[in-house]
């Protein structure tokens, strides 16, 4: 009985018991939440105790804040804090039933965001809610009881650090877990979700933050001065259409086909003897196709989202990170926006969540008026989804009735997750052996190209089913390399040659196919990149680009630049290889001869000095300063992408 009481001293008369008590309620409180509010995919034991774990630091780090107080005021203020976290909590969940996404201080100020809620916000409340505040409500009794005496005097500096110690030693242990399991977590920034699921909501705020403040100074800095060296860099290096094609494509629909990690190999590779992409092999006999087989892919941390950004903008990702997440509130001269003065309607089919790379927010500042997110899609049979979203074939069928209702000319962009890492699909649905290297990722990938294969061909029949085949420009395109380097040996026994640094960069080649009618085609083996994408399609369009901001030029141009910068600094070209602070030759692969290295560093720093002003003008959102004459700026505050409204804005 005697203990009995001591513990209920310890916990009614006792700060350190009030302050255990509020840990121990919110920590559960925040656990139950995440893992029924929220989404999250979490899989597997590790992700499962990573999601218990991350609110017990948040909790005991915050509510120590209370340890700065003396008297009842460390009462009062532990239960300030403790009823800030839970409205936090609270208004993500919220948030997130309307859109699926969580809060960020950018949104705070996006105030269409608050008007789409206006009408809605009564629907989204639910009768349970009250218990995310049955707890705010006993440590306010608690707080407020003359049953519970409070103790008057401050907490000893040791016991206060050594709880404080060990808040961070609990976070510092989900961190290193998190980024175990994630790696690149926090620097590549690939989702909301991933970092409430591996981090959890309250040190999610404090990364979104972090990454708002940083973003934030170097936008401060930056003044309409700074964007004229850019400009007169980007018009030196413009390079003159080519008038066999500029407005070849005049009025043309625009289909975008992202391929997903597909490399530039997989063409004409036979596994055992069988063609692997038979209908793609096709095409680059296709007189009214132009096939590029010198195309690499330029993405850094950011990959597919960068792939995005620069095929959209003619601008660089970013050094770290993906500028989707970390400068989706800049101002952008992009495709669509461009294309609006034009009389197109633009348009992203995409069968994940919208939040995914942060794309329901970005899209906007690009100019996109519809995107089609897995919201729009039937994503309720098992084996129609992929790992991450609606398999390709069912989304292209499912993507035909929201095509067909886009007033034409359009701009679209369909982005496929079949032949995604770690290329596992259900046998079923596959059409060629594996390989058989003993490497997984290596044997699938070829199966889910195959399927991708299928699923194109398909595409180009149903575009001519619709009526839209002989009306639109189509272009494919890789996103970035789906074999990393750390599978050498198996891609050698593809091969069948050793995967020296040479070979590595080399295969950074991804497809790139651009079909229209009456379009010269043929093989090219011009060196290009992801930044000449927009020139190339705007000059077929018939529009000139020479006042836009944009790094890369037009692949039909007789002037176009064939040295292709690569995101940490090195490029190739059809002369001279930078690979790992090393130069070879491009047609041996021999080490570069040292009469032609001078040359090799003048390329190198022509690179650098390119990549640097492509960072300069995202990182300080320079095109706020500038805009080109007859362009439009983009509006983003006219763009909602949830269903119904979407739906009613396209009637």
């Amino acid at each position: 009985m005697r203990n009995q009481w001591k513990v209920k001293d310890f916990f009614l008369h006792n700060f350190l018991g009030f302050y255990a008590v509020a840990v121990l309620m919110l920590w559960m409180k925040t656990y139950i939440a995440q893992t029924t509010q929220f989404e999250l995919g979490v899989e597997g034991a590790l992700q499962h105790f990573l999601l218990l774990l991350n609110p017990l630091g948040s909790a005991m780090l915050f509510l120590g804040i209370s340890f700065l107080f003396k008297g009842k005021r460390k009462y009062t203020m532990l239960v300030v804090v403790y009823t800030l976290m839970s409205i936090l909590l609270y208004a993500n969940v919220v948030y997130y039933r309307f859109f699926s996404d969580f809060i960020t201080l950018p949104t705070l100020f996006q105030t269409q965001n608050f008007g789409d809620l206006g009408g809605s916000i009564l629907s989204l409340l639910q009768p349970f809610d009250i218990l995310f505040f049955v707890d705010v409500f006993v440590m306010m009794y608690l707080r407020f009881s003359r049953k519970v005496e409070k103790g008057t005097n401050r907490i000893g500096t040791r016991t206060a650090s050594a709880i404080i110690a060990g808040a961070l030693v609990i976070s510092l242990i989900n961190l290193g877990l998190a980024e175990a399991s994630r790696p690149q977590l926090l620097t590549r920034g690939f989702d909301r979700n991933y970092i409430v699921k591996y981090l959890g909501m309250y040190n999610y705020s404090i990364y979104d933050s972090v990454e708002t403040a940083a973003a934030s100074s170097q936008r401060a800095m930056a003044d309409s001065s700074d964007i004229t060296e850019v400009i007169n860099y980007t018009q030196s290096a413009y390079a003159e259409p080519n008038p066999v094609y500029f407005g070849k494509a005049k009025g043309m629909n625009v289909i975008y086909l992202h391929l997903e990690s597909f490399q530039n190999f997989l063409i004409d590779y036979k596994l055992n003897g069988e063609e692997v992409t038979p209908f793609l092999n096709s095409l680059t006999h296709d007189k009214n196709t132009a096939y590029f087989d010198n195309f690499f892919h330029q993405t850094g941390q950011g990959k597919t989202s960068d792939a995005e950004f620069m095929l959209e903008n003619s601008l660089f990702g970013l050094p770290q990170g993906s500028a989707f997440i970390t400068k989706a509130q800049n101002t952008y001269q992009a495709a669509p926006g461009i294309l609006k003065d034009y009389g197109y309607t633009s348009a992203v089919f995409h069968g994940n969540n919208g939040s995914f790379w942060n794309r329901n927010t970005i899209y906007k500042e690009f100019g996109f008026e519809h995107f089609f997110d897995a919201s729009y899609y039937d994503t309720t049979n098992p084996i129609d989804m992929a790992e991450y979203g609606l398999l390709d074939k069912p989304f292209y069928e499912q993507s035909e009735s929201m095509l067909s209702s886009l007033p034409q000319p359009f701009y679209t962009k369909f982005i496929t997750v079949a032949n995604h890492y770690p290329y596992a699909m259900d046998q079923s649905l596959v059409s060629i052996d594996k390989a058989q290297t003993g490497d997984a990722s290596v044997d699938d990938y070829f199966q889910t190209a195959r399927y991708t294969d299928e699923t194109i061909e398909k595409v180009f029949t149903r575009l001519k089913e619709m009526g839209l085949y002989d009306n639109s420009v189509i272009v494919l395109y890789g996103d970035h390399y789906g074999i990393s380097e750390n599978h050498k040996k198996a891609m050698a026994q593809v091969l069948g040659k050793e995967i020296t640094p040479y070979e590595s960069a080399n295969l950074q080649r991804v497809p790139l196919f651009i079909h229209a009618p009456g379009l010269k085609g043929g093989v090219s083996h011009t060196y290009g990149g992801q930044t000449d994408l927009l020139p190339t399609l705007l000059h077929l369009l018939g529009i000139d680009t020479k006042n836009f901001v944009q790094f890369g030029s037009d692949l039909f141009s007789k002037e176009h630049n064939e040295v292709v910068p690569f995101r940490n600094g090195d490029f190739v070209s059809p002369t001279i290889d930078s690979i790992n602070e090393k130069y070879y030759d491009s047609q041996t692969g021999l080490p570069l001869d040292e009469s032609k290295l001078e040359q090799a560093e003048a390329m190198k720093k022509e690179v650098a000095f390119k990549l640097g002003l492509s960072d300069k003008v995202v990182n300080g959102d320079l095109l706020r300063f500038y805009t080109p004459k007859g362009y439009t700026p983009v509006d983003p505050s006219q763009y909602n992408y949830t269903k119904d409204e979407d739906v009613q804005a396209g009637e």
